[in-house]
Order: C-alpha cells, then structure tokens, then sequence
C-alpha cells in the first residue's frame, strides 16, 4: 500500500475482500454519536448501504435515537471490523442526509417485508411484546396489498463524509500495521502509527 494511495480506494479494495471471506455480513459497522439530550456518547451496529468518495451511507428510521443525535449534532464515527481478515477500518466526519432520490431509490430494492416492516416499526419506542410488531406489520400489509410500497416520509439515511480514515492489518506479536488518512482540502494527508 502506496503512501498517496486514496482511501477509499483502500477500502473498496479491503471491503472486496471481506464480501469474499467473511462469514458475517461484511457491511455491519458500529456507529457511534452523541446523544441529543445530553452528549454522551452513544454506539449501536447499523448496515452500511454504499460507499463511494462522497462518504458512507446507512438508513433508518428519522424518529430513531440515532437519527435524532444525528440532526442536533452532525457527527460521527464508525468502526467496521473483519475478524476473518483480521482487519478493521475506522471513519469519523460530518454527516448529512442523503436525497429523497438516494432515499427513494434504495427503499425500493429492500424486500417487500422489510419495506413493511420500516412503516410498522417505531423503533426504539417500547413496545408490549413481539406480537403487537407482528399486529403492526400485518395492518401495513393490508394498507399496501399489492404494487410498490413507496418510502415512509420518516425514513431515510445519512451519508458520513469522512474526514479521516484509520486502516489497521493484524500482525503477529502485535506488530500490527496501522495507517491514517486525513483529509486536507481536497486531498489526504497519510501517515502510519504505531500498533
């Protein structure tokens, strides 16, 4: 790996590997933030959804504690670990919200019962016990029997821009290799630690 290599070159490439090797879904990442209500921070695993120059993007519900932290302080990090490749990559940056379009068009690749599902659940909110999900899943059926279920207006994703990108390769005796991208401007700055 080339000191003026793109990081997101780095990744496209580790992240190939992983779709090819890993035994679990190579897209979970943990996905830290700070709490709205008082800035703790705060880390649940979520599915990255795509990966491009512009950041990487993940959805959910817009009435999630997540997405909540998210609009009162539009930051995050992230940390996806291979165990398999014995590799893990970390990201920190500003997040935005992706288009209606991005939003749009990815809702309407997920699986007709997941596409139910994001308008049945209240997600995080409490709820009595599985069979009141399963309740509010078979009333969304009935709401839309057939055709295209169109996007629930409070669901939608972020895209995290990353403003700096951490490699890590496990090596024996841990004498692991680490490196790290920071971005400056419109290009990024590289350096390697120490393990």
């Amino acid at each position: 790996m080339s000191a003026d290599q793109d990081p997101f070159a780095l990744f496209q490439e580790w992240f190939s590997d992983a779709k090819a090797q890993e035994k679990t879904d190579p897209t979970a990442m943990a996905l830290a933030t700070c709490a709205a209500h008082d800035g703790r921070p705060t880390v649940r695993m979520v599915l990255f959804k795509h990966v491009d120059e512009r950041g990487v993007v993940f959805y959910t519900n817009l009435e999630s504690p997540k997405a909540t932290d998210l609009r009162a302080r539009p930051e995050a990090a992230l940390c996806i670990h291979w165990p398999m490749m014995e590799r893990q990559v970390r990201v920190e940056g500003h997040v935005e919200p992706v288009s209606n379009a991005e939003a749009d068009a990815y809702f309407a690749t997920r699986p007709r019962l997941s596409q139910l599902g994001a308008w049945a659940s209240r997600q995080s909110q409490p709820i009595a016990g599985r069979f009141v999900l399963e309740q509010a899943v078979a009333a969304t059926a009935l709401r839309f029997p057939i055709g295209a279920v169109p996007r629930p207006p409070y669901w939608s994703g972020f895209r995290i821009v990353p403003a700096m990108f951490e490699f890590w390769h496990q090596r024996p005796f841990r004498h692991h290799d680490r490196q790290r991208f920071v971005r400056k401007g419109d290009a990024w700055a590289h350096e390697w630690l120490f393990p």
